[in-house]
Parts: structure tokens; C-alpha cells; sequence
């Protein structure tokens, strides 16, 4: 089963029938027993050409109020890019160690509106010299604790902001539409296995720049360790989104331009599309404007 959150509903795909329904998001995906509940929801079938509609013309993320976290250095090849990029500025150590601990790095993301879906942009750092995609198979966790769904995240990462001191994490990896996810919430039978194939490919000027895939078996943490980390100390009254780490890596003389488009797939999934563009930058002098009207 799959969830798309669209402007005019939320369109279930059983197979390939897809069904309307006009809930809450956070409500429906925050149910227990979400997966049997949508079974009893299949009467209000739309046809093909309606649903190929919304789920292009209308989609949006599939996210209502949900906060994004994001797992690090959850795979060995994440580890060494990260290692790769700290050397400079003497902190590679960091990176094995936090790779070996029992504590795993968790860090926030994202709130709900800055994040992008399908098809729409997502940006990077103009004070950045160094900027990647990050694909991840990324989590929904319910209020409960409980993992309910499964998306397509791309983690946008400014490399050489995080390299120059980890520190600077923060700014490396949050910022004005620096996460995606999509372009649906599966809701399988069972958890996706360790074959589960994550692909990347970025596309420049018509040109593939980048394509490789990988597998989550490759995963050093369980995702149930990462989530029991997450939610341990904190609540999530609409539940929460988790990136569980990144696992393929462009070469470090790879950096992303204005217009290159990611496309990132999942097994049983589909895929996630984003263009790369740079924030529209605020006129000359409208801060200092703004504060002299208020």
C-alpha cells in the first residue's frame, strides 16, 4: 500500500487501484494498526486518469506536521566521505568513533515547511564551495514509537561547511529547503529487506553526472536501534520522520551546479526527482526595511 498526500486528498494505491480519502494526514498515518485500517477504507476508487493527475499535477510531500531527523555515519561509505572531507581540519577521528559507539548521531533536520516533494526544488549554499545529495531510506515513525511507513529522503549536505569544522553541522545540513522526501509513504507487510536496492543518479544539462546503487543491508544500525535513540527522550505527538544515513557518495571532485536534477529510487518505493537551484536572494537593504516598520 501506498499514501500520497496530494491538494485535493489523499490517494491510496492498492496494487493498481487507487482509492480517495479525505483525512487528516496526521491523523490517518498516526492510526495503530495503519496498514489494516486502509484495508477498510477502499470504496471511493478514482480511474486511472484522475489519479495519474493528482499525482502529478497536485502532489505535495507527504508530510503534515511531522518534524524530519536524520541519522550520520550510518554506513562505512558515509564514514569515510566524512572522514575524507574533516581531514583538513584535523577532526576525521570524530567520524570512526561516532561509527563504532552504541550512541548513533542523530541530529534535526527539518521542520514540515521546508521540506520539498517530487518534483519540486531543493536548494544549496551559496557560501558553500562543496554540495551533494544525500539519498536515504527515510522512516515514518508513529506517536507510538512505532515504525509505520517507509519514504525516498535526499538529505542536501554542504560538504565543505561540515568539513571545516563539525561544528558547523548545523549550517551544513539545515537550512531553507535542504531536505526532500517522497514521492509516496509505503505501508508494507513487512520491513523492507537488507536486498532492498537505494539507487542515485544526477542528471547535468542531459548529461548523467552521477550513477551508482547500493543496498540497505549495508547498514551497520538496525532501524529500530536508531528509532528506540530518537525517541527515548523526546515525544512526537504527530509522529516524526527519520533519514537513517547515506550510503552513496559522489567523489569528492563532484559538487552539485544550479539546474542538475537528483533522482533518487527505493525499491518497492518508486522514485524521488528534485532540481537543484540556489535561494532567490532578498533585495539589497529589505532587512534593515522590514525592522524599521516594526
Amino acid at each position: 500500500m501506498k499514501l500520497y498526500n496530494t491538494v485535493k486528498g489523499i490517494v491510496l494505491q492498492v496494487q493498481d487501484k487507487f482509492y480517495l480519502l479525505n483525512d487528516d494526514w496526521d491523523e490517518l498515518v498516526n492510526r495503530t494498526g495503519l496498514r489494516n485500517y486502509l484495508g477498510t477504507r477502499l470504496e471511493a476508487v478514482i480511474g486511472d486518469s484522475d489519479a495519474l493527475q493528482l499525482l502529478t499535477e497536485e502532489l505535495l510531500s507527504p508530510i503534515g506536521n511531522q518534524e524530519v531527523w536524520a541519522a550520520g555515519v550510518t554506513y562505512l561509505r558515509s564514514r569515510d566521505a566524512r572522514k575524507e572531507e574533516a581531514a583538513a581540519s584535523g577532526g576525521a577521528d570524530l567520524y570512526d568513533k561516532v561509527y563504532e559507539a552504541d550512541r548513533p548521531e542523530l541530529f534535526f533536520k527539518s521542520l514540515p515547511h521546508r521540506v520539498q516533494g517530487h518534483n519540486q526544488d531543493v536548494h544549496i549554499r551559496r557560501d558553500s564551495s562543496w554540495n551533494v545529495p544525500e539519498p536515504e531510506c527515510t522512516l515514518f515513525i508513529n506517536s507510538g514509537g512505532d515504525i509505520a511507513g517507509y519514504t525516498i529522503g535526499n538529505d542536501m549536505s554542504s560538504r565543505s561547511i561540515e568539513g571545516e569544522n563539525a561544528l558547523y553541522l548545523p549550517q551544513a545540513k539545515v537550512y531553507e529547503k535542504s531536505a526532500s522526501i517522497g514521492p509516496c509513504l509505503l505501508i508494507p507487510e513487512s520491513e523492507p529487506g537488507p536486498d532492498t536496492v537505494i539507487a542515485m543518479r544526477i542528471i547535468r544539462d542531459g548529461r548523467i553526472m552521477y550513477d551508482d546503487k547500493t543496498s540497505i543491508g549495508r547498514m551497520k544500525r538496525s532501524f529500530t536501534e536508531l528509532v528506540n535513540y530518537l525517541y527515548s527522550e523526546f515525544d512526537f505527538p504527530h509522529g516524526a520522520y527519520l533519514m537513517t544515513g547515506t550510503c552513496l557518495v559522489p567523489s569528492n571532485d563532484f559538487t552539485l551546479a544550479e539546474n542538475d536534477v537528483v533522482e533518487i529510487s527505493i525499491d518497492g518505493i518508486g522514485m524521488l526527482r528534485n532540481r537543484v537551484v540556489y535561494k532567490r536572494q532578498q533585495a539589497a537593504g529589505s532587512g534593515q526595511q522590514m525592522q524599521q516598520r516594526q
